[in-house]
């Protein structure tokens, strides 16, 4: 099985520049490339990123807003309803660059492999994995270590597996082992528990909440006098957090779900973005139903939300370029422009139509 070997030296780099692991050497992959993108690169990638997730989800509610802009060490502990989407609205809305601990085995996929170490996935190996990949797992928490060590940024998702259900499930223990193996080498990590909530997970244009929590208290876990109840009073309190920030809703009761997930729109907004709607959802089912066609087909499982906003991401540019392409064929210049301009403005307007609950 391929996967990636993390080397880590002392060299010092700068965690605000997503290239500067590769520079110095800090991170490496299994054949000695280094994967990271350019600075201006990643930033450009980020802001348009930035943009089209504000059109592919109609609301982003973030309770607590300064969390977003803070530096580390930090680590960020999260429940997992909804695949690398999770890991993906967070990278987008945070300052600085955050890496994220990913299930092990999608690093034995060719077709991946460019994707997660351009993104700073770092792999995690779960015994269902093979018990022969539990080893790597040091390498990849002591990359982590390093990371902390650099006032950055890294997300693990504490339930372990994802599911796209509305509750949290158990947690497992490997939050409170990188947390007390970092603290225990003096590195003044925060960890922060994180709630994601989102309304249906097969509705495309969702409203997502990012809950953040207080931070945990390390003192009343280093008090304990083993380490297995050390774990335990991390999870304790990890857990009480987290069952506070994540809404726990009946998917089979579609008025409580209507009641908590729905952001109603006031009429006067729904009257004023109608016409730009019906243009956008007839200029855009093309694409759309290209998407979803291929998603059901290959991704009909949890995965398929997930798939489904990040094939928009990546085909979205190509599509306006394309639609605005053939408006030259028969219109002036300014109307390819003005096409190019206006299709993301009618595709946020039926978005923000779109029924919310179904």
């Amino acid at each position: 099985m391929l996967y990636v070997r993390l080397q880590i030296i002392t060299n010092h780099y700068d965690l605000n520049n997503p290239r500067s692991f590769s520079r110095c050497r800090a991170l490496r992959s299994h054949d000695g490339r280094f994967p990271y993108l350019p600075p201006v690169l990643y930033r450009i990638l980020k802001a348009y990123a930035r943009l089209t997730i504000r059109i592919f989800c109609r609301h982003v509610f973030v309770n607590r807003p300064q969390w977003l802009h803070t530096e580390g060490p930090l680590l960020l502990a999260a429940n997992h309803p909804n695949s690398f989407l999770d890991g993906m609205i967070l990278t987008i809305l945070l300052d600085r660059p955050l890496y994220s601990l990913a299930r092990g085995d999608a690093f034995g996929h060719p077709s991946l492999r460019k994707l997660i170490d351009l993104f700073h996935l770092l792999p995690v190996y779960r015994s269902s994995e093979g018990a022969e990949n539990l080893g790597q797992n040091y390498s990849t928490f002591a990359a982590c270590r390093e990371v902390f060590r650099r006032n950055g940024i890294v997300l693990i998702f504490s339930e372990g597996g994802c599911v796209n259900e509305w509750k949290l499930r158990p947690l497992r223990k490997g939050t409170a082992r990188l947390a007390s193996y970092a603290w225990q080498e003096g590195i003044p990590l925060t960890v922060l528990p994180v709630g994601l909530n989102y309304s249906p997970f097969r509705n495309f244009g969702k409203n997502v909440w990012i809950r953040f929590g207080r931070p945990l208290d390390r003192a009343t876990v280093e008090r304990q006098p083993s380490e297995g109840l050390q774990f335990g009073e991390f999870n304790r309190q990890l857990h009480a957090q987290l069952n506070g920030l994540v809404w726990a809703l009946d998917a089979q009761d579609p008025e409580a779900l209507k009641e908590r997930l729905s952001v109603p729109l006031p009429l006067p907004a729904r009257i004023a973005l109608a016409p730009l709607a019906l243009a956008g959802t007839l200029l855009h089912a093309p694409l759309y139903f290209a998407v979803k066609g291929f998603t059901t087909w290959r991704f009909n499982n949890d995965h398929f939300d997930s798939v489904m906003v990040a094939l928009h991401l990546i085909l979205y540019p190509l599509y306006l370029t394309l639609l605005a392409g053939l408006s030259l064929l028969w219109f002036p210049g300014w109307v390819a422009a003005a096409v190019f301009l206006l299709l993301p403005l009618t595709a946020w307007s039926a978005v923000q139509l779109k029924p919310q609950i179904r």
